[in-house]
């Protein structure tokens, strides 16, 4: 019975951050979370256009508000916004701006709006990016194009600071899947090192130590060669 609650909770969840998303249209949510509190449950809802999620005199949300009470029979759901301040950084956002894209201009122009993407995101100042277009583009044959530049993690637990997401775009060649991972530029990676003064600082100290070091070796190998003469010379001499 608690694997079915279970199940159950879960999959009301998916549907409530489905019908949010449906709601205010493909492009404008990235991300719905649900928390539990005691006072009720609360809805925080992502954004890059918190004034169009709210409405005039919050019109939106209280109609949002009653459609969760109604159909989710949700007792006190309370709304939250949050908004996204660099939507160029947000990989779900930009999944859902290129298959809003190729719904409206056709699926032909998918070469040039992955690249006006891209080109936002590298402005911006991303570390890396990547697209992923799959679908019948531009022949009757489904085929993938990438389209990517800088720095990307793939794999490992460093691969887990790159924000992934998908989207699914319905031309009239059929579906088009889009998949973008992004990492953005104040993403420190564990592997990454940044060349500053202090860094040049220590390693011109390093580089001095090192070469104190190997001088003492030198001296050390030059008095072991003048013991071993002298040692010979006094066995020669003794002979």
């Amino acid at each position: 019975m608690e694997e079915k609650q279970f199940v159950g909770v879960r999959k009301d969840e998916y549907n409530i951050k489905q019908f949010v998303k449906r709601m205010f249209g493909k492009g404008i949510v990235s991300k719905v979370k649900i928390e539990y509190t005691p006072v009720g449950e609360k809805i925080i809802v992502s954004t890059h256009k918190p004034g169009f999620v709210i409405g005039k005199k919050g019109e939106k949300i209280a109609s949002l508000t009653t459609f969760l009470k109604k159909k989710f029979k949700m007792e006190n759901p309370h709304v939250d916004i949050e908004e996204i301040t660099h939507p160029e950084f947000d990989a779900q956002i930009v999944a859902d701006d290129l298959a809003v894209t190729l719904e409206r201009f056709g699926s032909m122009k998918y070469k040039s709006a992955s690249y006006r993407a891209l080109s936002r995101i590298k402005q911006k100042g991303a570390q890396g990016a990547e697209l992923r277009v799959t679908g019948k583009l531009p022949s009757d044959r489904a085929r993938s194009w990438r389209f990517s530049f800088g720095y990307l993690k793939k794999t490992g637990d460093a691969a887990k600071a790159v924000d992934r997401a998908e989207a699914v775009a319905e031309t009239k060649k059929g579906i088009v899947g889009i998949k973008v991972a992004i990492l953005a530029p104040n993403v420190k990676m564990a592997d990454q090192i940044e060349v500053n003064e202090e860094l040049l600082e220590e390693i011109k100290k390093n580089a001095s130590t090192v070469e104190d070091v190997e001088e003492i070796i030198k001296k050390k190998k030059v008095a072991k060669k003048t013991r071993k003469k002298t040692t010979k010379k006094v066995k020669k001499d003794k002979e």
